[in-house]
């Protein structure tokens, strides 16, 4: 099976998603802060998943999962090296500076593009039968960094409100529907599934705490799901 570069806008929920990826041996890159680039290059990213009958959640360490994740600001990365590009930050930070030409960059590199944002991006809106977009352009904090991108190569997938940073910690299931294009939909839900020989999940904890988290091989679905081993 063939793995990707695959580059995600925003590492606080973006590495989520980034660790899920990272179960099936792909490259992850997250965009964020200098500060927080520097600590998940030097220390990687951890995520918690809480499981049912369990009292403590499970953790989830990027530097022990088959895929390798680094980080960067938004003035050090070419869209145009990825295969796919994750929007997981806030909707009024795409207009930010850096992240505004960032994401200029990135819709004329036509490079897929998959949305895990609190809100549908401003282009996947013009996807939507019967809706006038223009009159939702009030709604967003900064439209004008969405109109270079064409709607056919991004895609919007449901976000997951139960990711959260604790309190006092270091910064560090959703579906997708397919985007428009070919090219994106031979893209959409592949780099997400494990490796063959992995056979679909990545032990962590130890003894009788171990745990693994699987990649769901549904095309249209990028969730992971916690087993008992």
């Amino acid at each position: 099976m063939s793995t990707y570069n695959i580059l995600i806008l925003g590492a606080s929920y973006g590495s989520l998603l980034a660790s899920k990826i990272l179960l099936g041996a792909h490259s992850v890159k997250l965009v964020c802060l200098p500060a927080e680039a520097d600590l998940i290059n030097s220390e990687g990213f951890r995520v918690r998943i809480p499981i049912r009958g369990r009292s403590e959640p499970i953790e989830l360490d990027s530097r022990k999962l088959p895929g390798r994740a680094s980080a960067a600001g938004a003035t050090d990365v070419d869209p145009r090296e990825y295969d796919l590009i994750g929007l997981a930050m806030q909707e009024p930070q795409y207009g930010s500076p850096g992240v505004r030409e960032l994401m200029n960059a990135v819709a004329t590199s036509r490079v897929p593009c998959m949305s895990i944002m609190n809100m549908p991006p401003f282009p996947y809106m013009r996807r939507v039968p019967g809706i006038d977009s223009e009159l939702l352009k009030p709604a967003y904090a900064a439209p004008e960094v969405w109109e270079e991108f064409d709607p056919a190569a991004l895609t919007l997938c449901s976000p997951d409100p139960q990711a959260i940073r604790p309190p006092g910690e270091k910064a560090a299931g959703r579906k997708g529907q397919r985007t428009a294009g070919d090219s994106a939909d031979e893209l959409q839900g592949r780099p997400l599934r494990c490796r063959e020989g992995e056979r679909d999940r990545a032990a962590v904890g130890e003894g009788d705490r171990c745990c693994a988290l699987r990649c769901s091989r549904g095309q249209d679905t990028i969730a992971g799901e916690v087993a008992v081993l």
